[in-house]
């Protein structure tokens, strides 16, 4: 990282994410924003219906982490329960190395799917959409064997990823003229590129050329705790080459980051705001596997709320975020437009204040519940459960036209 120019470093830090979020919701609350009205005396009906579901799912307060191993267990399937089994006779590392690898190739297909593709599994026969078909759809995927070389179960290999078409995605994700996923293209392309990463970087990947050996690095390390931010500074950087070169800096594409008159900063970095949506929600989905591996994870608040259409959607529903005008809801929107950008960033800013509010309520401290607790809980759930009240299907209020390598 000492190496990357200081723009980059500045961009992929959480503090950065945090500055120019907040400088978007200031915009918001000294309404001058184009797109949204921020009506902070909403709060209390976002903070009521984060409340109560959190105690409805977790009524010890004994809130996990939001991560991707919640959705493995959908439709009320102990499907988590049978990985463990499987991979009880593995040493801790190489548990560890297995979850890894599940869970970078799930977390890398998790952006929309689309309100009309379905996943059925084979043996239960449950239907399911969204994050949480991805989710099963990919776990069988990797169980199968399918992405290693010696049909390992639970083994992702570089040379399967790079060799990866769309025809074996669309297979494992049941895509066809009539269960259609929304950027297919983007997803082959992404896991491919994750094969290439894992193949050239050695140094943070390991000898074994599979995603797993990202814990081989850390085990080098003097000793068992390793902080949050630093693990998603290392996911930035051993990732960077693999998402599309939207924009770059120097040659080195930015990921997750887009630009908004709001966000201030100076130098190359001005006027853009990072938020490193899927890097982060890879980190949260990390800490569990990494745990595994007999480490203790420090620093949780360092990580930010993620910016993807639930937690907005949330805010949208309970009229925290007003929009101007009505075809802001009526029409789809472009991931990198100034309307998506904005709603994006208000979502990040109002996640910590929501965070506080929420814990203020329970009569608790960030160290009982940090807020990747506070999103699974949690607000993620809480803009689900709006929109399945107030739209058919459960359609985030402000569509988002994605290809498959964003949310």
């Amino acid at each position: 990282m000492s190496g990357l120019p200081s723009p980059i470093s500045e961009l992929r830090s959480t503090a950065c994410i945090r500055e120019r979020c907040g400088r978007v919701l200031d915009a918001g609350l000294h309404d001058r924003l184009a797109h949204f009205a921020v009506d902070l005396s909403q709060m209390r009906e976002a903070v009521e219906v984060t409340k109560r579901l959190t105690l409805e799912r977790y009524p010890d307060l004994r809130v996990p982490a939001h991560s991707r191993f919640a959705h493995f267990d959908a439709g009320g399937q102990s499907r988590m329960a049978e990985v463990h089994r499987m991979l009880e006779a593995l040493s801790p590392q190489d548990r560890a190395r297995a979850l890894i690898d599940l869970v970078m190739v799930s977390v890398l297909i998790d952006a929309g799917a689309g309100t009309a593709w379905r996943y059925v599994e084979p043996s239960s026969g449950i239907r399911l959409a969204s994050s949480e078909g991805l989710a099963v759809a990919s776990l069988h995927w990797v169980k199968s064997g399918a992405l290693s070389l010696r049909r390992e179960p639970f083994q992702v290999d570089a040379e399967c990823l790079l060799a990866l078409d769309e025809v074996e995605v669309r297979q494992a994700f049941q895509v066809g003229e009539g269960n259609p996923l929304v950027g297919v293209d983007g997803r082959t392309r992404l896991l491919r590129k994750l094969g290439e990463v894992v193949e050239q970087r050695p140094d943070l990947f390991g000898p074994r050329l599979r995603p797993g050996g990202f814990l081989d690095p850390l085990l080098s390390g003097p000793d068992k705790k390793l902080g949050a931010k630093a693990i998603l500074c290392a996911i930035l950087e051993g990732l960077s080459p693999i998402w599309p070169l939207r924009r770059s800096i120097g040659g080195i594409p930015l990921g997750d980051v887009w630009p908004h008159w709001a966000a201030g900063g100076v130098g190359p970095s001005k006027g853009l705001v990072p938020f490193h949506k899927l890097s982060q929600w890879l980190t949260y989905s990390l800490l569990g596997p990494l745990g595994v591996a007999g480490f203790e994870i420090t620093d949780l608040e360092g990580l930010t709320g993620l910016a993807e259409y639930r937690n907005g959607g949330l805010f949208v529903d309970t009229g925290v975020l007003v929009p101007r005008n009505v075809d802001i809801t009526a029409s789809s929107h472009a991931v990198g437009s100034e309307l998506v950008v904005e709603w994006r960033a208000l979502t990040v800013a109002l996640l910590d204040r929501l965070a506080n509010d929420l814990r203020r309520e329970l009569g608790i401290d960030a160290a009982r519940l940090p807020l990747g607790s506070v999103l699974e809980g949690g607000t993620w759930a809480a803009g689900r459960a709006l929109a399945r009240q107030l739209r058919p299907g459960g359609e985030p209020p402000i569509r988002v036209i994605s290809d498959g390598t964003v949310f």
